[in-house]
Protein backbone atom coordinates (compact mmCIF):
# COMPACT_ATOMS: atom_id res chain seq x y z
CA UNK A 1 0.00 0.00 0.00
CA UNK A 2 1.45 3.39 -0.48
CA UNK A 3 1.79 5.55 1.94
CA UNK A 4 0.76 9.19 1.74
CA UNK A 5 1.98 12.32 2.69
CA UNK A 6 0.36 13.46 5.99
CA UNK A 7 -2.05 16.73 5.87
CA UNK A 8 0.76 18.76 7.28
CA UNK A 9 3.26 18.19 4.47
CA UNK A 10 1.48 18.43 1.60
CA UNK A 11 0.07 22.14 2.89
CA UNK A 12 3.86 22.88 3.32
CA UNK A 13 4.75 21.81 0.21
CA UNK A 14 2.04 23.60 -1.28
CA UNK A 15 2.93 27.21 0.57
CA UNK A 16 6.61 26.43 -0.70
CA UNK A 17 5.34 25.81 -4.27
CA UNK A 18 3.59 29.26 -4.50
CA UNK A 19 6.37 30.68 -3.39
CA UNK A 20 8.90 28.97 -5.83
CA UNK A 21 6.40 30.09 -8.69
CA UNK A 22 6.09 33.54 -7.88
CA UNK A 23 9.59 33.35 -7.71
CA UNK A 24 9.42 31.99 -12.04
CA UNK A 25 6.50 34.13 -12.67
CA UNK A 26 8.57 37.01 -11.94
CA UNK A 27 11.97 36.05 -13.36
CA UNK A 28 10.14 34.97 -16.63
CA UNK A 29 8.79 38.39 -16.60
CA UNK A 30 11.80 40.07 -16.16
CA UNK A 31 13.13 37.56 -19.19
CA UNK A 32 10.82 38.37 -21.60
CA UNK A 33 11.27 42.07 -21.20
CA UNK A 34 14.81 41.81 -22.00
CA UNK A 35 15.81 42.75 -18.25
CA UNK A 36 19.09 42.32 -16.57
CA UNK A 37 19.12 41.10 -12.80
CA UNK A 38 19.26 44.76 -11.88
CA UNK A 39 15.80 45.50 -14.39
CA UNK A 40 17.82 47.63 -16.23
CA UNK A 41 17.26 47.40 -20.40
CA UNK A 42 20.02 46.22 -22.68
CA UNK A 43 21.25 49.56 -24.92
CA UNK A 44 20.76 49.64 -28.80
CA UNK A 45 23.07 50.48 -31.44
CA UNK A 46 23.31 53.91 -30.83
CA UNK A 47 24.13 53.47 -27.04
CA UNK A 48 20.54 54.23 -25.39
CA UNK A 49 18.22 52.09 -23.76
CA UNK A 50 15.08 50.76 -26.60
CA UNK A 51 12.34 52.47 -25.80
CA UNK A 52 9.15 50.85 -23.76
CA UNK A 53 5.98 51.60 -23.41
CA UNK A 54 4.46 52.61 -19.61
CA UNK A 55 2.88 49.64 -18.36
CA UNK A 56 -0.88 50.46 -17.29
CA UNK A 57 -2.46 49.66 -13.57
CA UNK A 58 -3.99 46.27 -15.57
CA UNK A 59 -0.35 45.36 -15.88
CA UNK A 60 1.15 46.84 -12.73
CA UNK A 61 -1.54 45.47 -10.67
CA UNK A 62 -1.08 41.74 -11.34
CA UNK A 63 2.36 42.29 -11.52
CA UNK A 64 2.78 43.73 -7.79
CA UNK A 65 0.68 41.14 -6.77
CA UNK A 66 2.79 38.20 -7.90
CA UNK A 67 5.62 40.40 -6.39
CA UNK A 68 3.71 39.76 -3.01
CA UNK A 69 3.40 36.37 -3.02
CA UNK A 70 7.27 36.55 -4.00
CA UNK A 71 8.50 38.26 -1.24
CA UNK A 72 6.12 38.45 1.37
CA UNK A 73 4.65 35.04 1.96
CA UNK A 74 8.43 33.79 2.91
CA UNK A 75 8.06 36.17 5.71
CA UNK A 76 4.84 34.55 7.24
CA UNK A 77 7.12 31.30 8.03
CA UNK A 78 7.51 32.04 11.69
CA UNK A 79 3.63 33.07 12.18
CA UNK A 80 3.13 29.83 10.34
CA UNK A 81 5.35 27.92 13.08
CA UNK A 82 3.31 29.79 15.54
CA UNK A 83 0.29 28.80 14.81
CA UNK A 84 0.82 25.36 14.87
CA UNK A 85 1.91 25.02 17.81
CA UNK A 86 -1.49 25.92 18.54
CA UNK A 87 -3.13 23.23 16.88
CA UNK A 88 -1.34 21.41 19.41
CA UNK A 89 -2.11 23.60 22.24
CA UNK A 90 -5.34 25.07 21.86
CA UNK A 91 -7.80 24.24 19.29
CA UNK A 92 -6.05 25.54 16.34
CA UNK A 93 -6.53 23.50 12.90
CA UNK A 94 -5.03 23.71 9.48
CA UNK A 95 -8.47 25.09 8.63
CA UNK A 96 -7.27 27.99 10.54
CA UNK A 97 -4.00 27.87 9.50
CA UNK A 98 -4.64 28.06 5.84
CA UNK A 99 -7.45 30.59 7.03
CA UNK A 100 -4.32 33.29 8.52
CA UNK A 101 -2.59 32.81 5.07
CA UNK A 102 -5.28 33.58 3.32
CA UNK A 103 -6.27 36.56 5.61
CA UNK A 104 -2.31 37.94 5.44
CA UNK A 105 -2.15 37.54 1.71
CA UNK A 106 -5.71 39.48 1.01
CA UNK A 107 -4.21 42.37 2.59
CA UNK A 108 -1.00 42.47 0.72
CA UNK A 109 -3.14 42.05 -2.77
CA UNK A 110 -4.80 45.23 -1.63
CA UNK A 111 -1.67 47.42 -0.63
CA UNK A 112 -0.31 45.75 -4.40
CA UNK A 113 -3.18 47.76 -5.81
CA UNK A 114 -2.69 50.71 -4.18
CA UNK A 115 1.44 50.74 -5.29
CA UNK A 116 0.28 49.94 -8.89
CA UNK A 117 -1.81 53.00 -8.65
CA UNK A 118 0.77 55.00 -7.04
CA UNK A 119 3.11 53.88 -10.16
CA UNK A 120 0.85 54.70 -12.67
CA UNK A 121 1.09 58.29 -10.99
CA UNK A 122 4.27 58.49 -10.42
CA UNK A 123 5.27 57.35 -13.73
CA UNK A 124 2.47 59.75 -15.15
CA UNK A 125 4.17 62.87 -13.54
CA UNK A 126 7.30 61.98 -15.02
CA UNK A 127 9.15 60.75 -11.55
CA UNK A 128 9.40 56.89 -12.84
CA UNK A 129 10.47 55.88 -15.64
CA UNK A 130 8.65 52.66 -17.83
CA UNK A 131 10.87 50.38 -15.65
CA UNK A 132 9.67 52.20 -12.33
CA UNK A 133 12.56 54.01 -11.47
CA UNK A 134 13.17 57.18 -10.36
CA UNK A 135 14.09 59.57 -13.20
CA UNK A 136 16.30 61.65 -10.84
CA UNK A 137 19.09 60.62 -8.19
CA UNK A 138 18.16 63.25 -5.49
CA UNK A 139 14.58 61.03 -5.42
CA UNK A 140 16.39 57.65 -5.20
CA UNK A 141 18.24 58.90 -2.66
CA UNK A 142 15.16 60.32 -0.72
CA UNK A 143 13.29 57.33 -0.77
CA UNK A 144 16.31 56.02 0.90
CA UNK A 145 17.10 57.88 3.40
CA UNK A 146 13.35 57.90 4.32
CA UNK A 147 13.22 54.32 4.39
CA UNK A 148 15.94 54.33 6.99
CA UNK A 149 14.55 56.79 8.88
CA UNK A 150 11.28 54.84 9.19
CA UNK A 151 13.30 52.09 10.68
CA UNK A 152 13.44 54.11 13.95
CA UNK A 153 10.01 55.50 14.02
CA UNK A 154 7.15 54.62 16.51
CA UNK A 155 5.37 53.01 13.72
CA UNK A 156 7.87 50.80 12.68
CA UNK A 157 8.56 49.37 16.32
CA UNK A 158 4.51 48.98 17.02
CA UNK A 159 4.22 47.10 13.69
CA UNK A 160 7.59 45.10 13.94
CA UNK A 161 6.63 44.31 17.67
CA UNK A 162 3.73 42.24 16.18
CA UNK A 163 5.28 40.49 13.10
CA UNK A 164 8.21 39.10 14.98
CA UNK A 165 6.27 37.88 18.09
CA UNK A 166 3.32 36.37 16.35
CA UNK A 167 2.51 34.59 18.95
CA UNK A 168 1.34 37.28 21.61
CA UNK A 169 -1.11 38.53 18.84
CA UNK A 170 -2.52 34.96 18.39
CA UNK A 171 -3.11 34.82 22.07
CA UNK A 172 -4.53 38.14 22.29
CA UNK A 173 -6.83 37.71 19.01
CA UNK A 174 -7.92 33.86 19.55
CA UNK A 175 -10.56 32.83 17.15
CA UNK A 176 -10.77 29.24 15.94
CA UNK A 177 -11.91 27.59 12.80
CA UNK A 178 -11.12 28.94 9.64
CA UNK A 179 -13.23 31.85 9.45
CA UNK A 180 -11.15 32.77 12.83
CA UNK A 181 -7.72 32.20 11.31
CA UNK A 182 -9.15 34.18 8.14
CA UNK A 183 -9.53 37.16 10.60
CA UNK A 184 -6.22 36.48 12.43
CA UNK A 185 -4.38 36.73 8.82
CA UNK A 186 -6.11 40.26 8.28
CA UNK A 187 -5.02 41.89 11.68
CA UNK A 188 -1.35 39.85 10.97
CA UNK A 189 -1.00 41.61 7.23
CA UNK A 190 -2.22 45.22 8.36
CA UNK A 191 0.93 45.46 11.12
CA UNK A 192 2.92 43.55 8.28
CA UNK A 193 2.04 46.25 5.67
CA UNK A 194 2.92 48.90 8.41
CA UNK A 195 5.87 47.21 9.03
CA UNK A 196 7.31 46.57 5.38
CA UNK A 197 5.98 49.45 3.56
CA UNK A 198 8.64 51.43 3.02
CA UNK A 199 10.74 48.44 2.25
CA UNK A 200 8.51 47.72 -0.92
CA UNK A 201 8.29 51.59 -1.92
CA UNK A 202 12.46 51.12 -2.29
CA UNK A 203 11.32 49.14 -5.18
CA UNK A 204 10.97 52.87 -7.04
CA UNK A 205 14.49 53.80 -6.23
CA UNK A 206 16.00 50.85 -8.41
CA UNK A 207 13.24 49.86 -10.50
CA UNK A 208 10.72 47.50 -9.41
CA UNK A 209 12.12 44.84 -11.76
CA UNK A 210 15.43 44.43 -9.86
CA UNK A 211 15.76 41.14 -9.10
CA UNK A 212 18.16 41.57 -6.73
CA UNK A 213 16.75 43.88 -4.65
CA UNK A 214 13.75 41.67 -4.71
CA UNK A 215 15.94 38.87 -3.41
CA UNK A 216 18.04 41.17 -1.21
CA UNK A 217 14.25 42.91 0.11
CA UNK A 218 12.63 39.28 0.87
CA UNK A 219 16.30 38.39 3.03
CA UNK A 220 15.89 41.16 4.99
CA UNK A 221 12.08 40.81 5.81
CA UNK A 222 12.83 37.40 6.61
CA UNK A 223 15.46 38.43 9.06
CA UNK A 224 13.25 40.86 11.06
CA UNK A 225 10.86 38.30 12.01
CA UNK A 226 13.12 36.10 13.31
CA UNK A 227 13.17 36.13 16.55
CA UNK A 228 17.22 35.68 17.14
CA UNK A 229 17.45 38.45 14.61
CA UNK A 230 14.95 41.02 14.68
CA UNK A 231 16.26 43.26 17.26
CA UNK A 232 19.33 42.70 15.69
CA UNK A 233 19.03 44.13 12.09
CA UNK A 234 16.38 46.63 12.29
CA UNK A 235 18.12 50.09 13.23
CA UNK A 236 21.48 48.89 11.74
CA UNK A 237 19.74 48.67 8.52
CA UNK A 238 18.05 51.75 8.79
CA UNK A 239 21.68 53.60 8.68
CA UNK A 240 22.94 51.58 6.34
CA UNK A 241 19.53 52.88 4.39
CA UNK A 242 20.19 56.54 5.41
CA UNK A 243 23.96 56.22 4.40
CA UNK A 244 22.97 54.85 0.67
CA UNK A 245 20.68 57.72 0.56
CA UNK A 246 23.53 60.21 0.99
CA UNK A 247 25.64 58.44 -1.36
CA UNK A 248 23.18 58.20 -3.81
CA UNK A 249 22.64 62.27 -3.18
CA UNK A 250 25.70 63.22 -3.33
CA UNK A 251 26.80 60.94 -6.42
CA UNK A 252 23.81 62.85 -8.13
CA UNK A 253 25.25 66.18 -7.03
CA UNK A 254 28.87 64.79 -8.72
CA UNK A 255 30.64 64.88 -5.62
CA UNK A 256 31.04 61.38 -5.98
CA UNK A 257 32.33 59.43 -9.30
Amino acid sequence: MPSFLPLRSVLWIGFFAVILVAWWVMFDMSRSMGTDLFGRMPTGMAGMERPMASPGFATLAPMWAVMMAAMMLPTLVPTLRAYEDLIRAADGSRAGWLGVILGYFTVWIGFALLIAAAQVALTGAGLLDAMGAATAGWASGALLVAAGAFQFSRMKAVCHGVCHSPMFYFLGHWRAGFVGGLRMGLGLGAFCVGCCWMIMALGFAGGVMNLLWMGLATLFMVAEKLPQLAHRVVRPAGVALMLAGAAVWMQALGLLG
